[in-house]
């Protein structure tokens, strides 16, 4: 079992900046990838970024590349998503989550584990 706690949301002006938490604790040595989702209200969630925990190979959605960086802190099992110039179109709740099975990273259904989310608004 993983459990993944998000933390570092809030509301910040268009232009501005947040770096979001997500602490893991449980089987995270085991641990293929660790990705962040988003989900807007009203639409699908969708996929952020992603690091690889092995070898910290990192994956951006087109959306978010050169804006958002995904890192990570091995010591504290913990994974960080700093988000700059954010939008009022990166206004959504944004979802930690954990790949264990070697499956896909880019996409929902590579993931099982998954935190509580965190609500990001950004206002124009």
């Amino acid at each position: 079992q993983v459990q993944l706690v998000e933390s570092g949301g809030g509301l910040v002006q268009a232009g501005g900046s947040l770096r979001l938490s997500c602490a893991a604790s449980g089987r995270t040595f085991s641990a293929y990838a660790m990705g962040w989702f988003r989900q807007a209200p009203g639409k699908e969630r969708e996929f952020v970024a992603a690091m690889i925990w092995s070898d910290g190979r990192s994956y951006y959605a087109d959306s978010v590349t050169g804006r958002f960086t995904i890192s990570r802190d091995n010591a504290k099992n913990t994974v960080y998503l700093q988000m700059n110039s954010l939008k009022p179109d990166d206004t959504a709740v944004y979802f930690c989550a954990a790949n264990t099975k070697f499956r896909s990273w880019g996409t929902m259904s590579g993931y099982e584990y998954w935190g509580q989310g965190t609500q990001v608004t950004v206002s124009s």
